[in-house]
This record gives C-alpha cells, structure tokens and sequence, in this order.
C-alpha cells in the first residue's frame, strides 16, 4: 500500500506534463499489444497453411496445393496463390517469381502496419518527458528569484527533484515501448523470412517440375 502511494506522489508532483506522457504510453502500449497479438495470429495460421501445403508440393499435387491455399485466409497463402496460379501456365521461372514478389510487397506493409507508431510513442515521452523538466526549471528558479536568500538554497533543491519526476516518468515509459518496439520489428522480420523462404522451396518445386516435364518430353520425341 506504501509503494501505491509513493507512487501516486510522484505522478501528482511530477507537474501537469505527466498526463499527457500518460496518455502517450497508453496509446502505445494498445498498439504494441494490438500488433504482437496480430502477428502471433499470422505466424500460428502461416505455420498451418505450409504443414497442409508442404506435403502436397512434395508429391507434386499442386491441384490439391491450389485448393489448401484458395481456401485459407492467411498471408502465406496469398503468396502461395500467385506462384501456384501460374504454375503450368507459363515455363519461365521468372515470370512466377516476380509475381510472388509483387504479392510480397503487399503483404510487408500489412505486417509492418502501425508498429513505427510504437517507437515514435518511445521518442515522444522522452522529449515531454525533457520539456516538463525544463518548464519545472523556470518555473522553480522563478520562485527563488525573490525568496528569503536563506531559503533558496533548500526551495531550489526541492523544485528541481519535482522537475525531475517528469524525464524519470517519461524514460520509464519510454524504454518499455523501445524494447516493445524492438521485438515487434524482430517478429516481423521473422514472418518476412519465414514467407520468404515458403515462396522461394514453391518456387523450386514449380521449376524442377517443369523441368523434368520438359526432360520427358524430349526424351519422348
């Protein structure tokens, strides 16, 4: 109960600049879990989409392929679907790569969205964070100017410790939304990888099969 109200002090001291560092962590921490839970979502529905997908590419069933991918609602499955839609319509790996590719620059900004907001929400608490610290500064060395002398010295120091709550409070609101930051960038990093790496085994099966179609054909003639 002491540690609820020391900590309550230091928000009530802290001046009016902290409410709106506050609402700035508030803000950014919804995003950050809004974006955490989203990406978690996309990574456990592209994992089950390349299990169903993978072993019908193996065998070299993309029909069934097509039909797993046309059914789910999932970002590997959109990149999947433009790959497999040209497989047998066109022999150039080229064109089905490029295609892929397009689908990936869609797909990037969807997973990237909203999360710079988390570190702009990081850099936003420190700066008010810094500018309630120096309106307190004014504010204090204002009241000592015409204070008994024997006074200053003991009014200045308690000012200043006040003006200080807020680059305390903003820093710790600014750090965990850093770090939240940080791995909202590495996750999706690693989706971009994963759908990456899918795209480019698709692509290979599409290519070797083809090739070996060819292969057939010329030893047939």
């Amino acid at each position: 109960m002491e540690f609820i109200y020391s900590v309550v002090g230091f928000f009530v001291t802290g001046g009016p600049f902290m409410y709106p560092i506050l609402i700035v962590f508030a803000v950014g921490a919804a995003i950050a879990v809004e974006r955490y839970v989203t990406l978690s979502m996309v990574t456990a529905k592209n994992k089950s989409v390349w299990d169903e997908v993978q072993p019908a590419l193996m065998v070299g069933d993309f029909d069934k392929a097509r039909e797993i991918t046309g059914d789910k609602d999932s970002n590997i499955s959109q990149l999947l679907s433009m790959g497999l839609a040209l497989q047998g319509a066109v022999r150039r790996r080229e064109d089905i790569e490029i295609a892929m590719e397009e689908s990936m620059m869609e797909i990037i900004p969807q997973l990237e969205k909203r999360t710079p907001y988390v570190s702009l929400a990081s850099s936003i608490a420190t700066l008010l964070g810094l500018l309630g610290t120096i309106m307190g500064l004014i504010q204090a060395f204002t009241a000592v100017a015409n204070a008994n002398p024997a006074e200053k010295a003991d009014l200045l120091s308690a000012s200043i410790s006040v003006a200080m709550n807020t680059t305390a409070f903003g820093l710790m609101v600014a750090i965990p939304l850093l770090i939240a930051h940080t791995v909202l960038t590495a996750k999706t990093g690693e989706i971009v990888d994963s759908l990456e790496m899918s795209s480019l085994k698709v692509l290979n099966v599409i290519t070797g099969k083809a090739r070996r179609q060819v292969d057939v054909n010329a030893e047939a003639a």
